[in-house]
């Protein structure tokens, strides 16, 4: 694998900062827009800072310092596989959607509890109702946009047994795994090394979550992850479970939020994934990133996003500046992608065959006729992308063979269009596993997660050690759920 050109560090944008007052600061509200209201006189907060506290968790002079909490068609390979959010007093955070609540200084501070069973001794919060109702009203507050969005949509789908029977199914198919999502979520909520909905745009829903290593010993490697979702139901929580996989293997994860359909189109999609990459790579080496190990990766409809992003930013790099580009694609390491469709002409009659009827579907799509413009595929085979192709990272792409989702030749057909245009790209597929089986059976099975054995592979690829290290810990993971009841999730499973 060529090694990608040196990485930019940008100052942060205002954007990504949060003010408050404590002692005499002044306390910025949280906009719905994403905006700022700052009152007074500020302190800002910079991304050094909230390195700063990851690194020290448990300072000794808390009360000098006056820290504050920081918030939230084949069976055959193609190729050979290859803390913390700490609760002190006073001091900056990380821009959540969260509003600061009257008397935040009065929080108590987290105390570790031994290793969790997640690895790497993830603390326990305790004690902390306020926080804990701040992390109620942020789901409350979320759940009611996702259900007022639900409900629009589904006046456009209109209420068929069909629908009913896949929503049957959907309920059945969570009842199965919820001890395994009951595990996920509280880690996702309670682990010290999450920091969760960092805003990045001033659109709504642009928020990504932090997986931050407390290691800091060197630079680590940055996966940038965009959830699936059908491009209706996609949220950054999704990535969680591979997130904490990764963050305890010393690999800082953001997950990157997006409008979903009918709040956004796809080109709003598009442009928030660009957007959330884009800050990213701002900020990653003050989070303790390595600029020249960073990875794309994407799942189902985000893998489809990712592909979008990265091959649109290559192009503008060869029509703009790069230097008014805030990332460029050459930047990328390599890009990973999970299951995704990518052909999206070819995908719309299958997907109203499974009831994502076709009039939707080029609804969020902008159109019958915008297909070929928002599908890799095609995308890649353009006269104007070919001067591109050289700026392309490595592109891996990961599909079972049993996906009835969105098949795997969708994967093979991306790949024959990439190696047309001289890309570089490789391909693995999993014998007879199905859509969900790759990023959330498997994963709650326990001991040998292939996905996150070849992922892992590729992103220690020059690194002999960390990588025998990496794949040995991904062959012995934990079990979550009963092998009965994923048998059960397989059986009913809707997608």
């Amino acid at each position: 694998m060529e090694t990608p050109g040196p990485g930019i560090c940008l100052d942060a944008p205002d954007s990504g900062l949060m003010r408050y007052e404590v002692d005499g600061m002044k306390q910025a509200e949280v906009l719905g827009s994403g905006e700022v209201n700052v009152e007074s006189k500020e302190r800002e907060t910079t991304p050094a800072d909230v390195r700063r506290i990851a690194a020290d968790p448990l300072p000794e002079a808390v009360d000098a310092v006056h820290r504050d909490m920081v918030e939230d068609g084949g069976n055959q390979r193609d190729v050979l596989r290859f803390q913390s959010d700490v609760v002190t007093r006073r001091g900056p955070r990380l821009l959540s959607q969260r509003k600061t609540l009257p008397g935040l200084e009065n929080h108590r501070r987290r105390t570790f509890s031994g290793p969790s069973k997640f690895g790497k001794g993830s603390p326990l919060r305790q004690g902390s109702l306020k926080e804990f109702t701040q992390d109620v009203r942020h789901a409350a507050t979320e759940t009611f946009m996702i259900t007022r969005l639900a409900l629009t949509l589904l006046k456009l789908l209109g209420v068929g047994t069909r629908w009913i029977g896949k929503f049957i199914r959907l309920g059945l198919y969570a009842a199965c795994l919820m001890i395994g999502f009951l595990q996920v979520g509280y880690f996702y909520y309670f682990d010290p090394r999450v920091h969760r909905s960092i805003i990045y745009g001033n659109q709504p829903r642009n928020r990504f979550d932090l997986y931050l290593p407390p290691n800091t010993d060197k630079p680590r490697p940055v996966v940038i992850f965009v959830t699936g979702g059908a491009w209706v139901i996609g949220y950054k929580a999704w990535g969680s479970l591979l997130a904490l996989k990764f963050l305890d293997r010393n690999i800082i994860v953001a997950c990157i939020d997006y409008r979903n359909f009918p709040q956004g189109s796809i080109s709003d999609m598009i442009s928030d994934v660009t957007t959330g990459i884009g800050y990213v790579f701002q900020n990653l080496e003050s989070y303790g990133g390595d600029p020249n190990m960073v990875y794309l990766a994407g799942q189902s409809a985000g893998a489809h996003l990712a592909a979008c992003a990265l091959l649109m930013q290559a192009e503008k790099e060869i029509t703009q500046d790069p230097a008014d580009l805030v990332w460029r694609s050459s930047q990328i390491n390599a890009c990973m992608a999970i299951s995704g469709g990518y052909n999206l002409t070819k995908l719309s009659e299958h997907f109203h065959k499974r009831g994502l009827y076709k009039q939707i579907f080029f609804s969020m799509m902008e159109g019958e006729k915008s297909l070929p413009k928002f599908s890799p595929e095609y995308m890649v085979l353009t006269p104007a992308f070919r001067r591109a192709v050289p700026l392309l990272p490595p592109i891996t792409l990961y599909h079972g063979t049993a996906d009835y989702s969105i098949p795997h030749v969708s994967s093979v057909a991306f790949a024959v269009a990439l190696r047309l245009v001289g890309a570089r790209v490789n391909t693995v597929f999993y014998p007879d596993k199905t859509h969900t089986d790759l990023f959330l059976q498997d994963p709650m099975r326990g001991g040998k997660d292939e996905l996150l054995a070849d992922m892992i592979s590729l992103i220690h690829e020059n690194d002999e050690e960390a990588r025998a290290e990496g794949v040995k810990e991904a062959h012995c993971c934990q079990r979550l759920v009963p092998e009965f009841l994923l048998q059960l999730a397989r059986l009913v499973s809707p997608f």
